[in-house]
């Protein structure tokens, strides 16, 4: 564990919730793009409308509200051109997804500034994206917020303050959040390498290690991942 990942679990407590999860009366259930998902199988998302009801599906199903998974998941579904190039494809997901309903509430955990924001529109990217800069204790770090609602970005300018637990952006629906269902991509950066209103959600295998201690498990805000039913 870095020295990050020890920051943010000395203060876990302490964060807001990132979006309205009432544990005491909602139910989340896990979803899981490796190559164990038969379901998906090797059609992975290219037929988006298979994919599309693959997600409301597994929602209806469960009688959940809201699903969760994805850090350091082998998304072997990632079958896309966005996650491809020339030397090896890009499937290691970076941060955690939360998959609910266009429109959800999106809350800032920690009080922090606007990095940086863009509107990454090709097709399976981020859409809409907002990154926020924070600093606890001595550590300086960063929060992703990915497809989100393109209405969000107008109202942003860098440097602007958004307070613990205020709203900062909406999930997306797929025409401006990248194409996908809607969902919120969340994840924890500490060094941005430079990079403005973007940064990778998804690394080749072969950089696993050197991602994963750039980006710690978002769950050391999110606190969720232990109410899956």
């Amino acid at each position: 564990m870095n020295e990050l990942s020890r920051l943010l679990q000395k203060h876990r407590n302490e964060f807001h919730r990132v979006i309205d999860f009432a544990a005491t009366k909602e139910t989340i259930c896990q979803f899981d793009f490796t190559e164990k998902n038969a379901a998906l199988g090797a059609v992975g998302i290219k037929d988006r409308n298979h994919f599309f009801q693959y997600i409301q599906t597994q929602l209806d199903q469960s009688g959940s509200k809201y699903a969760i998974g994805g850090y350091a998941e082998n998304r072997t579904i990632y079958n896309m051109d966005h996650f491809t190039d020339a030397k090896e494809p890009r499937t290691l997901h970076l941060g955690i997804d939360i998959w609910g309903d266009v429109g959800t509430k999106v809350y800032a955990p920690i009080g922090g500034m606007v990095h940086s924001f863009a509107f990454n529109d090709k097709e399976g990217d981020y859409g809409a994206t907002i990154i926020l800069q924070h600093q606890l204790e001595t550590i300086v770090f960063h929060t992703l917020y990915g497809h989100v609602s393109l209405a969000d970005l107008a109202q942003l300018h860098e440097g602007q303050y958004f307070n613990r637990g205020e709203v900062i952006a909406h999930f997306g629906e797929p025409a401006e959040n990248g194409n996908w269902p809607s969902h919120l991509h969340f994840q924890v950066i500490g060094d941005m390498n430079l990079k403005q209103g973007d940064f990778p959600g998804v690394c080749a295998l072969s950089e696993r290690d050197k991602y994963l201690q750039n980006c710690p498990d978002p769950d050391l805000i999110l606190n969720m991942m232990q109410y899956i039913r």
